[in-house]
């Protein structure tokens, strides 16, 4: 059997396309195929293997539920579990100090941060994916359920009349607020939007966790940036230890500003000397664990030490009877009882737990990431969905609030040696004693020492506007991206603000694929290689060919602007053209009937003037008399390159072959078909030959060839470096 193959769309008659391809084989019938080639049987299982392999395959899927399962029975007790203790003892003292720390910023009593910092290991240790990320409350995370926490129960709804105190020891003539009653709602409040965020095991059983990268990394770290200064703001009033009102949403920061310096004069010297003194100190220290950190086995756990000095200052000098200090005051002993959540408030937070999930769930992730890289092992980014989403809702049913994980606290609990979860199980149990046992010894501690622990804690957060010049250096479009969420967080707050910068994130890749990259390509001389004409001095083009390139996808938004940069490049509308040859050629016939243009006849060629005419030869063709040819025996074919023997003015066409280099667009939607189908018919009534290396785009535009067999000057095939 010979085959004959060629190039699509190439002369199927030229000799040099026409390749002989020999199969010589023995021709079958169904029985003498069977009879040559014996067929395998099939093995057939036992019940009792079939029984074993769905056992397998259940035993497959609960370890992929728990991942705990898998990775606990080849735990190396010899090698890790030292590591491990010491890990999780000096990640549980850190834990239980950032939890009492970021409740303030949740506005509920300290002891709940406690709560969010015990509950959330548990459910992670069995369901996460991790082995180094410590879960438990993140202060960005803590702010936006502050927010909601005090847009829904703010002080306002808690004033009884009569005498005595108000809030952070401000006179209130004839009014004062119920504590009891306030806290009590806003730790359900919090406690409730945190058992509203299922959404994310819903999200991880839908397998969306790839919806989170459109959080891009300019977009996390302008909003995280954002979300500190909102942090340091709402500590600022209580490091100073002044009265302000309760402000969320729009311009917060600011009103919060204004109350602060407003009451400026009523600054507690004792809580602004404690807390000025924390920062220093503990940023200091860090410093200093962070620069030697190859030479000192284990961090100096410096957030223990000045808490524990700090309490014991305070309780041996009375700073609250003697100096009116703000301190804890009651840490509870014990559990908080379970109790399920208000559902009455699940429309008025719904939108805000989406998006704190969201967060939550793309800094861990994130987090997990790196750590994940850094010691060669994988996570599953579905499975932390449903591991945070079960672990958010056994901590809210506890009065816990949102956990994702603090990344200075996930830096102790790697750098002291933490190698798996194991480590976070012992911090939990660091938590517990503190929750059971040594809590009332922390009851004396400045609530300013609190504040600044978490302040000194947002440099790592402050330090990412030093990204903000090398991306503007890298990709201008980022570095808005960056500018964009961050400033419109910190006006609009942090709902908004992520929203805001979600949907400009989104504008940038509309625009930035509206108005694709397209250039012109060149050769360089001596070498097979195209590059854009703009970016070198000694490149040539291939004369009468121009060589087009698109960096994006084409589709109904940019289809006209790319027709446009098409146009220019080859240098004329390919319709205009079509239609003044058109009307040119009207003219031609009208004077080829009255007589006024003569021809001399070669072969089936009629040359009248500049104006070739071509006989069809398949067609028998009338009586010539005096030049008078019948029109419709024949096709006029014009140069027209020379001067037209009619008053129109065509437009000059100076190339004979367009290359459309669509190797970097990856689709192109109905819309962009049509229109570039109509552009390459065009360009062919003009006799101009149209080539792409797009296989799947000659499928839709079956005028278009190939380019990969276009034979350049020199014999030089045409081809691309990217």
């Amino acid at each position: 059997v010979c085959l004959l193959s060629r190039w699509s769309g190439m002369d199927a008659h030229s000799p040099e396309n026409l390749y002989p391809y020999t199969v010589s084989r023995p021709i079958y019938s169904n029985p003498t195929f069977e009879e040559d080639n014996e067929r395998q049987a099939r093995e057939e299982r036992t019940l009792r293997e079939r029984l074993s392999r769905t056992c397998g395959s259940a035993l497959k899927v609960v370890k992929g539920v728990f991942p705990v399962i898998d990775w606990l029975s080849r735990y190396p007790i010899r090698e890790w579990l030292p590591s491990d203790v010491i890990s999780g003892v000096s990640t549980g003292l850190v834990c239980s100090l950032q939890g009492l720390a970021y409740a303030l910023l949740v506005s509920v009593a300290p002891v709940y941060g406690l709560y969010s910092a015990f509950f959330p290991i548990l459910t992670y240790f069995l369901l996460g994916t991790s082995r180094h990320i410590s879960v438990g409350p993140f202060p960005v995370t803590c702010l936006m359920v502050g927010s909601v926490v005090l847009t829904l129960a703010p002080d306002d709804h808690f004033l009884l009349p009569g005498n005595g105190t108000g809030v952070n020891g401000t006179e209130a003539d004839g009014i004062v607020v119920d504590v009891e009653a306030m806290e009590a709602q806003r730790i359900m409040v919090a406690s409730s939007m945190t058992v509203f965020l299922p959404i994310q095991v819903v999200m991880g059983l839908l397998q969306v966790g790839f919806l989170v990268r459109y959080l891009s990394d300019p977009l996390v770290g302008g909003f995280t940036t954002a979300a500190a200064f909102h942090v340091l703001i709402s500590q600022l009033k209580i490091v100073l230890s002044v009265p302000t009102n309760n402000h969320s949403g729009c311009f917060s920061i600011l009103y919060t500003l204004i109350d602060v310096f407003t009451n400026i004069r009523q600054t507690n010297r004792a809580d602004l000397v404690a807390g000025l003194l924390t920062i220093v100190i503990v940023m200091a220290v860090k410093e200093v664990n962070s620069k030697f950190r190859h030479k000192i086995p284990v961090p100096i756990p410096i957030e223990v030490i000045v808490t524990v000095v700090a309490a014991g200052i305070s309780y041996a000098t009375e700073l609250e009877s003697r100096y009116g200090a703000s301190i804890v005051h009651s840490i509870p002993r014990g559990f908080a009882p379970a109790q399920p959540p208000n559902t009455e408030l699940l429309w008025n937070i719904l939108g805000s737990s989406f998006s704190t999930a969201v967060v939550g769930y793309a800094v861990a992730v994130s987090v997990a990431k790196v750590y994940a890289a850094k010691h060669d092992y994988t996570i599953d980014g579905n499975q932390e969905l449903i591991a945070f989403g079960f672990s958010n809702v056994f901590c809210g049913c506890f009065s816990g609030f949102v956990a994702s994980t603090a990344l200075s606290r996930t830096a102790v609990q790697e750098s002291t040696g933490g190698k798996s979860q194991v480590a976070g199980i012992i911090s939990a149990v660091m938590v517990m004693i503190v929750i059971l046992a040594l809590g009332n010894l922390l009851e004396p501690l400045q609530k300013s020492v609190l504040a600044a622990i978490v302040i000194a804690n947002l440099k790592g957060m402050f330090m990412q506007v030093t990204e903000v010049p090398t991306l503007w250096r890298q990709n201008r479009a980022d570095c808005f991206i960056w500018l964009a969420t961050c400033l419109a967080s910190v006006v609009l707050g942090l709902d908004v603000g992520l929203l805001a910068g979600l949907v400009f994130e989104m504008g940038t890749v509309v625009v930035r694929t509206q108005f694709p990259a397209c250039s012109t390509l060149g050769n360089i001389p001596g070498t097979n290689i195209y590059r854009n004409m703009k970016d070198y001095k000694n490149i040539t083009e291939v004369p009468g060919i121009k060589i087009f390139k698109c960096n994006a996808p084409i589709y109904f938004a940019n289809i006209d602007y790319f027709k446009e940069r098409l146009r220019v490049t080859v240098g004329f509308d390919s319709v205009r053209v079509f239609k003044k040859r058109n009307k040119a050629l009207k003219k031609i016939h009208k004077l080829i009937k009255k007589g006024k243009l003569r021809a001399t006849e070669v072969r089936y060629n009629l040359i009248i003037d500049n104006i070739r005419l071509e006989q069809d030869s398949g067609r028998e063709s009338g009586q010539v008399e005096d030049g008078d040819w019948p029109v419709p025996e024949v096709e006029v074919r014009v140069d027209w390159a020379l001067e037209l023997p009619v008053r129109v003015s065509v437009p000059k066409v100076q190339i004979h072959s367009l290359v459309l280099d669509f190797s970097a667009v990856s689709f192109l939607d109905v819309v962009a078909v049509k229109s570039l189908r109509l552009v390459v018919i065009f360009l062919g009534r003009l006799r101009l030959e149209c080539w792409t290396s797009n296989e799947r785009l000659q499928v839709q535009i079956p005028e278009l060839t190939r380019y990969k067999s276009v034979v350049l000057p020199l014999n030089r095939q045409l081809t691309h470096c990217s």
